[in-house]
């Protein structure tokens, strides 16, 4: 498992590397001119246009600015907004938390019911199971957009029941805010895991080792546990981690539409204001949290089955 462990974490601080200056070196070689922003539109003097470029750097070669630009965020300085003139960490870290907690609202909908769903679809079986299955193609075809604007309509507009707008204040109020975007951002993603969890189940079911087990006398309970459900729980595991660590950068659609201030909206505003030095926080918080994630998931892989942890091993 220690293996295991250094194997996943030196590739995580690789691929962060890599994206990191990809990350930074992308958004220079977009259309566009941060100078041209800073300066209003207005048109300025030779010497004007060099004093602001030598302020933020910006003839400097790209690995100077690359090394510089990595050196800050080593140290927690992710730059300084050419919009706002503020540190871009102040700016993101309010709206991390709302962001924060819709991925994870929406996520814990996400395996409760997604999960849950297909499980109870495999093991039903009959008009139950095919109902999920067709409930779950249904969702699939929904896309989060058109979700956000009929749960609107629904709950929020004719019955009352949910704001909005905004983010709320206080935990509680928060969750209560972000109920509907959540559902939202979550729904499509609940066939999804919905599917390949009946279908990992229903395989397991039929298996050999577990119909070895009945035909033993082993009692049901304990084949669902130790033979269906833990061996299910890979694949599943698998669709909900990509699903998951993807949901962040999907939110930007869901906060556009319940008004959220969150890093996906902000995101949006920093690129229509080239604010370059914001939309490489973000965008560099937004790749590490998908890495993070799915590094997360390698891990879970030695716990569900020892297997994977003794091939890291002998590796």
């Amino acid at each position: 498992m220690l293996s295991l462990v250094v194997g996943r974490l030196v590739a995580m601080v690789s691929t962060l590397l890599v994206s990191s200056f990809v990350v930074f070196a992308a958004l220079y070689v977009v259309p566009g001119d941060p100078v041209t922003y800073l300066s209003g539109g207005r048109a300025q003097s030779p010497e004007a246009l060099a004093a602001v470029r030598s302020q933020y750097h910006l003839d400097d070669p790209l690995l100077t600015r690359y090394g510089r630009w990595l050196g800050g965020i080593a140290r927690g300085d992710l730059g300084t907004s050419l919009v706002y003139r503020e540190d871009v960490t102040t700016l993101i870290g309010p709206r991390s938390l709302t962001t924060v907690l819709l991925v994870g609202y929406a996520s814990a909908i996400i395996v409760v019911f997604g999960a849950g769903l297909g499980v109870h679809a495999a093991l039903r079986g009959g008009w139950p199971g095919g109902a999920i299955s067709v409930g779950t193609t249904l969702l699939l075809a929904v896309p989060s957009f058109l979700t956000a604007i009929v749960l609107i309509s629904v709950f929020a507009v004719q019955l009352g029941w949910f704001p909005v707008f905004g983010s709320g204040s206080g935990i509680a109020d928060r969750l209560y805010h972000l109920t509907l975007p959540a559902v939202a951002l979550a729904l499509a993603a609940v066939g999804v895991v919905g599917r390949i969890a009946r279908a990992a189940t229903g395989a397991e079911l039929q298996s050999e080792h577990v119909l070895t087990a009945h035909a033993r006398g082993i009692p049901p309970g304990q084949i669902l546990r130790r033979h269906v459900l833990r061996n299910a729980a890979i694949p599943i595991t698998t669709v909900s981690g990509l699903i998951v660590a993807s949901l962040i950068a999907g939110s930007a659609v869901i906060e556009r539409a319940f008004a959220l201030d969150g890093l996906g909206s902000y995101l949006i505003d920093a690129v229509s204001a080239r604010d370059f030095p914001v939309v490489q926080g973000i965008c560099l918080v937004l790749v590490a949290v998908f890495v993070c994630v799915n590094t997360l998931v390698d891990l879970l892989y030695g716990v569900l089955d020892p297997r994977v942890a003794r091939g890291a091993e002998l590796t």
